[in-house]
């Protein structure tokens, strides 16, 4: 499931917001504060309103003051608007799946879901039919979505009234199999991964715990490290075998078992004879190995988050580590990734590259593909990067918009 389209409307610097025909790899660049956290922030709080609720993710993303927090400046009364597009295999066919989300308040000033729809053509004629519509809690599910050979009228509503306002609708429908557009949202939302690395987190013993996947924080590398070895030792060993190409001065990775019963990752330096044990690698080395753990994870999650993967990485690291993430498009994962990296920019191509900026505390994303001038440079051979690193992105929002 790849996303399609994004559009985001009052949540925080993203007024509003409109990202069409997306790529695999989507690269989004620009100056400190400009928006690019707070795209990425967009898939963290819906993930929070699926597995809590809408207040929860609110306080989550606003702190003490929730939706005014969050709702962009100068627009706290008007609601909060997130859209995905998506296409999956339904009843034999690829279907455009459109999900989408309105927040706002209600007269006592509570957060609840004023809209929640999920709709998709169930043929080539005709407007999207509308499998799930709830208002402030209250609506219906489309219980046989998949008996095409029955007209739209005859479709079998079940109305439905949820306990709380603040819940998703697709949060119950979505257990079940049989509402295959519910099931395929929350199991994107579910699963997609918003990294947020702290080397410090990645560091040091940790408990032996079950880990099938690494963690948002980096946190269980060591468990996840170990899960690998065990249950997926060729892909194991292609990670140690890239860290050894990148990284020549590290000859293996083992994962030990310390004296209380923790884990911990020991890296061999071709060097020396006894192999050292993280804190004494550098942040470089083992943040590297953290993204090759995750970008060759046997079960892939379908969308991969990624902020300035630049930071504790050797400059020279950054055309490798670009090739991964295409490389883990190719086997059918989406990656968003921010950067400041020239080096990083210039391993990208042109359709992947977007520009985010500000304009009276106001997000603007253009993709560069858009922009007629460095459109033409990048493809006369010019690298992205370069064109970064010489101010020539300046100005792209209004050369697009004039087009």
């Amino acid at each position: 499931m790849r996303i399609e389209t994004i559009r985001v409307r009052n949540f925080k610097a993203l007024q509003n917001i409109e990202l069409t025909n997306l790529p695999a790899f989507c690269v989004f660049v620009g100056k400190n504060g400009s928006g690019k956290t707070t795209l990425f922030r967009v898939f963290a709080f819906l993930k929070q309103c699926l597995e809590h609720n809408v207040r929860s993710a609110l306080n989550a993303e606003g702190g003490r003051n929730g939706f005014k927090d969050v709702a962009t400046r100068g627009h706290e009364l008007e609601p909060i608007y997130i859209e995905i597009q998506f296409r999956v295999e339904i009843a034999g066919f690829t279907r455009l799946v459109t999900y989408s989300l309105q927040i706002g308040l209600n007269e006592d000033g509570l957060p609840v879901v004023q809209r929640e729809i999920l709709k998709y053509d169930r043929n080539d004629a005709g407007k999207p039919f509308h499998f799930l519509d709830f208002h402030f809690g209250s609506g219906y599910a489309i219980t046989n979505e998949e008996d095409f050979s029955k007209p739209d009228d005859e479709l079998e509503r079940e109305p439905q009234k949820l306990h709380a306002v603040d819940t998703l609708a697709i949060k119950g429908l979505g257990q079940f199999e049989r509402f295959k557009a519910a099931h395929a949202v929350c199991t994107l939302i579910e699963d997609w991964h918003v990294s947020d690395f702290h080397i410090n987190d990645i560091r040091g013993v940790k408990d032996d715990k079950d880990a099938q996947h690494l963690s948002a924080d980096g946190s269980n590398l060591p468990a996840f490290a170990r899960y690998m070895l065990e249950q997926h030792p060729v892909e194991f060993d292609i990670v140690k075998h890239k860290m050894r190409e990148r990284v020549p001065e590290i000859s293996d990775i083992e994962i030990r078992v310390a004296e209380d019963g923790r884990l911990l990752v020991r890296y061999q330096d071709a060097a020396y004879s006894e192999p050292f044990i993280d804190k004494n690698v550098s942040d470089g080395t083992v943040k590297l190995f953290a993204y090759l753990l995750l970008l060759h994870d046997p079960k892939p999650y379908p969308v991969i988050c990624l902020e300035e993967p630049e930071n504790h990485l050797y400059p020279q690291l950054m055309t490798l580590l670009a090739e991964e993430f295409l490389l883990y498009t190719q086997r059918g994962g989406q990656v968003f990734v921010s950067t400041h990296s020239p080096q990083f920019l210039n391993a990208v191509p042109l359709e992947s590259v977007f520009h985010i900026d500000k304009v009276n505390g106001v997000a603007r994303i253009v993709s560069i593909s858009q922009d007629p001038l460095l459109a033409s440079q990048m493809v006369a051979g010019d690298k992205a990067g370069y064109l970064w690193e010489q101010g020539m992105f300046g100005g792209v929002a209004e050369r697009v918009h004039r087009r």
